[in-house]
This record gives C-alpha cells, sequence and structure tokens, in this order.
C-alpha cells in the first residue's frame, strides 16, 4: 500500500515535479489495471497537475510575424515566391525586410495553412 500524498497540488518546481512524478509512478503500479481503483481519481489528478506543468515548462516563446516566417521558410524549403497568401514575391521580401508590416489577413491565412496561433 503507498503512504498518501501530503503535497498534492500545482507543481511549483522541478523538485515537486519529481516527487509528483514518482507519486504517479507508485500509484499506477498499485492500481494496476484495476481501472475501478478507488485511486484512479487521484491517477487522474497527480497526472493532470503533471501534464499542467510540462504544458508551462514547455511552451514556446511568443514569436513575431516575420520571425515566424523565415522560420516557416527555412523549415519547410521555401522561397518568397512561395507565398500566395501574402502577395507577390517583392511584398513578400519587403516584409522579411522590414519595409512592410504583415498585415492581419495573410496572417490569418498562413495560420490556417500552417496550423499556428495568431496569438502574437
Amino acid at each position: 500500500m503507498i503512504a498518501y500524498p501530503t503535497d498534492i497540488g500545482p507543481i511549483r518546481d522541478e523538485a515537486h515535479y519529481a516527487r509528483m512524478s514518482a507519486k504517479l509512478d507508485a500509484l499506477l503500479g498499485e492500481v494496476g489495471s484495476n481501472e475501478t481503483s478507488p485511486l484512479m481519481e487521484l491517477v487522474d489528478i497527480v497526472g493532470d497537475l503533471i501534464a499542467d506543468y510540462e504544458a508551462g515548462r514547455h511552451s514556446l516563446p511568443e514569436v513575431s510575424g516575420v520571425e515566424a516566417l523565415k522560420f516557416l521558410m527555412t523549415q519547410h524549403g521555401l522561397k518568397q515566391s512561395d507565398w500566395p497568401e501574402i502577395g507577390s514575391q517583392g511584398v513578400v521580401s519587403e516584409i522579411l525586410t522590414g519595409k512592410r508590416d504583415l498585415n492581419l489577413r495573410p496572417a490569418l491565412a498562413l495560420s490556417a495553412r500552417f496550423g499556428l496561433s495568431t496569438a502574437t
């Protein structure tokens, strides 16, 4: 039988994360394949707390539209002429050099094309 955890709550740091991960492993060992175990609710709670911490720890930094555009070009081997959502090669060049802003319409189109957030 496992000891009842006493520090269950939002994970604050790496040490707490390690303790919660160990608790989850112990809980899963105790529960095994018994999905009707009374400990399953605790497994879910601890698992959710760990997932929340991991999501916050591994979140990507916000970047500008131009930075995202440059990254996408590099990752997908695209040229300035490969962006019909934005406009002509000349327009893309002006955006990349900062002479023109990446406005909302092409930003939304790029977001849809690549499945990106429009938060920035």
